[in-house]
């Protein structure tokens, strides 16, 4: 299932957080060969996990990581305006209706569909929050995917050729897409509203701010 949860509120599934940290240092250490930093749990965790950002998890029936996200409001700080102004020629991203996503990371257990169904959490966490976009840099790997799924972004500026490429692009949230990717990842709009609403509904302090 799908969940929408804080760094405070991961805290209380202990085996969903450390697995997700595990998977991240799998997929960005190990397998692409990022520049990140490992502890000595085998976790990979950055200085925006610090932020208490809400993360995007498709939750497995043990409990444990099958894939995940991370947003944080661009009023605060994030990775696009610190360590990516090259791709954006040097223009900031602050406003309260857009949000950073990073960390688009999946388990090797994850089925063939989670990318489809993490697509589908994004454009559930806008839609329910009243975000107008989100922003964020994706490497080559990434194209298919969003060409596959029909949720292409906007590109502002990319570098690199290749499997190396990076770029940054736009993500625009609608009623329209979440129900488009609701139908690629074969789940039911309104179960992934119900599994928004149980993490983040009504008196949640992000869903009170949309």
């Amino acid at each position: 299932m799908l969940r929408f949860l804080t760094r405070e509120a991961l805290d209380r599934y202990p085996s969903l957080r450390d697995t997700m940290f595990r998977d991240r240092a799998v997929q960005f250490h190990d397998r692409l060969r990022w520049a990140v930093d490992v502890d000595r749990c085998g976790h990979e965790r950055d200085d925006y996990d610090g932020l208490n950002p809400i993360y995007v998890l498709w939750q497995m029936p043990d409990g444990t990581h099958g894939g995940s996200m991370r947003f944080l409001p661009t009023e605060g700080r994030t990775m696009v305006n610190e360590h990516f102004s090259a791709l954006s020629g040097a223009r900031r991203f602050r406003h309260p209706k857009l949000w950073e996503c990073t960390r688009f990371c999946l388990s090797d257990r994850a089925a063939p569909n989670v990318s489809a169904v993490l697509m589908l959490g994004g454009a559930q966490l806008g839609v329910g929050l009243g975000l107008a976009r989100a922003v964020g840099v994706f490497d080559a790997r990434m194209v298919r995917i969003y060409r596959f799924l029909g949720w292409q972004p906007t590109v502002l500026g990319s570098e690199g050729h290749g499997p190396d490429a990076i770029s940054l692009g736009l993500w625009e949230f609608s009623e329209e897409i979440r129900r488009r990717m609701a139908r690629k990842a074969g789940i039911a709009p309104q179960v992934a509203a119900t599994w928004f609403a149980r993490d983040l509904g009504a008196g949640h302090r992000w869903a009170d701010a949309g």
